[in-house]
């Protein structure tokens, strides 16, 4: 059973019971809650202490005249700069903890696989290499003597060739059928032989309970062609004898008679992948479709039998190649160099540690585009026959990426409304829709093919969903299901990055997961266990870091007597967990904690200021105590002085001053910029904004944006927010961010009054986030890519709030900051 990302395993109440530190004595304390391994506690400790001693040197010799330059004679500076690194120590353990030198020498070993990517690292295909070890040279001898070797050396136990762990009825009877023959045209190893033959007669009964969906591709023509070669070699397997196997008899009768020969015969189709054993062919028009490399449709199988019947040079060449690279074995396809290169991508991506390969990636980026075309992809370069998964995929990876490929290519995979796996083909697989589904979401206005492919995709894994049928033609999954489940009840637009890692870590299966094509088979630089091991380990590591960071937030909410200004812990949880859900990675710690506390002082002037009788001088008013303070006032001082102050909002002043001084003081220690001025003048911007008409939601994400930029070290000049593009993104930041921040309640009336308002409402922020999809992903407006990409993750936030249910976010802050992944 999937397990939906919605899942209520606690409800808001329980989960705060456990952050409010009136009511717990282990705020302070988390290994009470979570359990530490004292090990690996003890290194830490060591971590510490060697990285506070080399980070107090440097601050104390390198920043102090910086800071006497800028803060001249404030006295409070040199105890505030020792108070931000003995706050900061944990935290570079932590970070120390990450560069490890087991994630270390796994970070490099991953490295080394993307940069030695070739043609594809892809399992031996039993079924395969007996094709190829039947070929016979010009004595009569075997043209691949090494494939015969290969076949004698990789006999199981019990008599049969296939994959080695999974037993797959399918899968374990066409390979072992072939090499059967393969040993009987040459007459040797008898004994092999008969123990081949025990096992198709033993096991042959077993294809009644294969799943139909993992039935390998052309099996049903395959398998009764190599039944009638067996039959010349003295192999008698009669059909008659299992219900199962008279089913896939019918099923090749049909399919032949529905193969248009003619069309096979007059352009590339996908019936080249599987023509082995198929007789009536005209072979002086098929070797005018070979692919580049002489193979049929990358197809070891099919190019081996064509070189029987034609004895083409270029077949021969091929499989010269294939059988020299795999050391007499041969894969069920080959090259398969995009399908490793895109999937590998997508897994990294998903497992949330691409970030720890981006020159990699963006080399394989490059590799993947130089092989785009407008009528797609396949899993191989240079390819006649596309199809929709690669393409789907591909595409999804290339806007990601800043690259411009046009949606017009699902035109290429779409007739009268249905789209399907191969152009000229009527099916479907799931992880093809799913694919596409994934990849309509990132659609620009106009992109009605997008639209079709969005809803027909939606449509068909909903059906196979409430049937129980979400199984796959071409993988068998660890938790299939769980990554269609999760697709369909998160959009992208709400999908924030560490919810998706959290829920794909547990559906990745690593090197468990199986591949279908002719024979079952593995792509190591795809689904392996070191990807899944690094991503734990980052996983935990990012998680304790945020958890260190929610212990200062609640001291910082305690400290500052946040909680008398209406703020409530949830609230700040909530700010704390769309942060660290979003900004995750350990160097962005300064960014999510200033994420986290402007929201929660948005949220204080919001309280303070939403009773009835507040009149709009109240307002102005305090916009203008906010001015004077922040024009006159010190870069630090007391920070009692700020916040106890007689009036309510004279004291929100001083928090906010005092919060704003920490912020800008951080940013000094770290990156030697002062950063006072322009988040004043931010915060001053939004203030002006919302004391015209009280609407906190009005202007506070360009708020959000500009601060998590000045915190982590960005350089932002006024130049900037006189760019036109940049202006425009910001607006409709500001925009989108705004009407979202009032969906909840404008949806809860308009389903009260009963009128269809909220259609229209939603209807319009699909086009506006279309429009802010195509700004964020587009390299050619000119926008600087931190500005873009913090722009998108606010509004992902917002969206993300305004779609999930209190108790769906529940179950997520809960899953995603406190549970550690095993």
């Amino acid at each position: 059973m999937a397990t939906s990302p919605f899942s209520i395993a606690t409800s808001p109440s329980s989960l705060l019971l456990l952050f409010n530190p009136k009511k717990s004595s282990n705020l302070n304390n988390p290994s009470s809650f979570w359990p530490v391994n004292k090990r690996n506690n003890d290194q830490l400790h060591w971590a510490l202490r060697f990285r506070c001693h080399a980070l107090s040197k440097q601050t104390s010799t390198g920043l102090s005249t910086d800071f006497r330059e800028v803060l001249q004679d404030d006295l409070l500076v040199t105890k505030k700069q020792h108070e931000i690194v003995e706050d900061d120590a944990e935290r570079l353990a932590i970070q120390e903890e990450l560069k490890s030198s087991v994630i270390k020498e796994q970070v490099e070993r991953i490295r080394g696989m993307l940069k030695s990517m070739e043609d594809g690292e892809i399992s031996i295909s039993a079924y395969d290499t007996a094709w190829v070890a039947m070929v016979k040279d010009v004595n009569g001898g075997p043209q691949f003597p090494a494939s015969l070797k290969w076949i004698v050396d990789n006999q199981h136990s019990d008599g049969s060739w296939g994959d080695y762990s999974i037993f797959s009825a399918h899968d374990r009877l066409i390979s072992t059928l072939a090499c059967l023959i393969a040993l009987k045209s040459w007459d040797v190893f008898p004994l092999m032989c008969q123990k081949a033959m025990t096992f198709i007669e033993e096991n042959i009964c077993k294809l009644e309970d294969e799943k139909a969906e993992h039935m390998p591709i052309g099996f049903e023509i395959a398998f009764p062609a190599l039944i009638e070669i067996g039959r010349s070699h003295g192999i008698e397997i009669d059909p008659n004898t299992s219900p199962a196997l008279r089913e896939i008899y019918d099923m090749r009768n049909l399919k032949l008679t529905r193969i248009p020969k003619d069309i096979m015969h007059r352009m590339p189709t996908t019936l080249l992948h599987s023509i082995e054993g198929m007789a009536g062919l005209d072979w002086e028009k098929l070797l005018k479709l070979q692919s580049q490399d002489g193979s049929f449709l990358f197809s070891p199988s099919s190019t081996a039998y064509a070189l029987m019947q034609s004895n083409d040079v270029n077949c021969l060449r091929y499989l010269d190649n294939v059988v020299r690279k795999f050391n007499g074995g041969v894969p069920n396809v080959y090259p398969v160099d995009l399908f490793e290169h895109i999937w590998a991508v997508d897994r990294l991506q998903r497992l949330g540690v691409s970030r720890l390969f981006e020159t990699e990636i963006n080399k394989i980026m490059s590799y993947i585009k130089r092989y785009w075309t407008d009528k797609g992809i396949c899993w191989a370069r240079n390819s006649e026959v596309q199809d929709i998964d690669d393409t789907a995929m591909a595409f999804r990876l290339l806007r990601l990426h800043g690259y411009d490929v046009s949606a017009d290519v699902f035109k290429n995979f779409e007739k009268d409304g249905i789209f399907f796996c191969f152009a000229g083909q009527s099916t479907q697989a799931v992880t093809g829709m799913y694919n596409l589904f994934r990849a309509s979401q990132l659609q620009y206005p106009s992109e009605t093919i997008l639209d079709e492919a969005r809803n027909f995709s939606y449509k068909f894994l909903r059906e196979k969903q409430a049937s129980n049928e979400l199984f796959d033609k071409w993988i068998i999954a660890k938790d299939l299901p769980g990554e269609v489940t999760f697709a369909l009840d998160m959009p992208w637009y709400a999908s924030l990055p560490r919810i998706e890692s959290r829920f794909y870590i547990e559906q990745y299966g690593g090197e468990n997961d199986v591949w279908i094509g002719k024979t079952l088979y593995r792509m190591p630089y795809v689904s392996n266990d070191l990807y899944l091991e690094l991503a734990k380990a980052d996983y935990n590591n990012c998680q304790a870091l945020h958890r260190l960071e929610w212990n200062d937030i609640l001291r910082w909410y305690s400290e500052c007597s946040i909680g008398e200004h209406g703020v409530s812990q949830s609230c700040l949880l909530m700010a704390h967990f769309l942060a660290a859900a979003t900004l995750f990675e350990p160097e962005q710690s300064k960014e999510r904690l200033a994420w986290a506390k402007t929201i929660a002082l948005l949220e204080a002037i919001d309280t303070q200021f939403l009773n009835d009788n507040v009149s709009f001088e109240d307002r102005r008013r305090f916009v203008n105590e906010f001015r004077n303070s922040y024009m006159h006032q010190g870069y630090v001082s007391d920070d009692r002085t700020n916040i106890n102050r007689d009036k309510e909002g004279s004291k929100l002043v001083g928090l906010l001053m005092s919060t704003i001084n920490q912020l800008s003081l951080d940013a000094f220690v770290r990156h030697g910029r002062d950063i006072r001025n322009q988040l004043c003048q931010a915060w001053e911007k939004w203030l002006r904004t919302w004391e015209k008409e009280g609407d906190r939601h009005k202007g506070d994400a360009e708020l959000i944006v500009v601060t998590i930029i000045l915190c982590g070290g960005r350089y932002v000049t006024e130049d900037i927010f006189s760019h036109a593009p940049t202006v425009c993104l910001l607006d409709m930041t500001n925009r989108l961010c705004h009407h979202l921040g009032h969906v909840r309640r404008r949806h809860n009336m308009v389903h009260a009054n009963g009128t269809s308002n909220e259609e229209k409402n939603m209807a319009k922020l699909d086009e506006d986030m279309q429009s802010l999809t195509k700004a964020v992903l587009s390299n050619n407006n000119g926008i600087d890519s931190w500005m873009k990409q913090t722009c998108l993750a606010i509004i992902r936030t917002s969206y993300y709030a305004a779609y999930c249910t209190l108790q769906e976010i529940d179950y997520h802050i809960s899953k995603v900051l406190f549970q550690k992944v095993d």
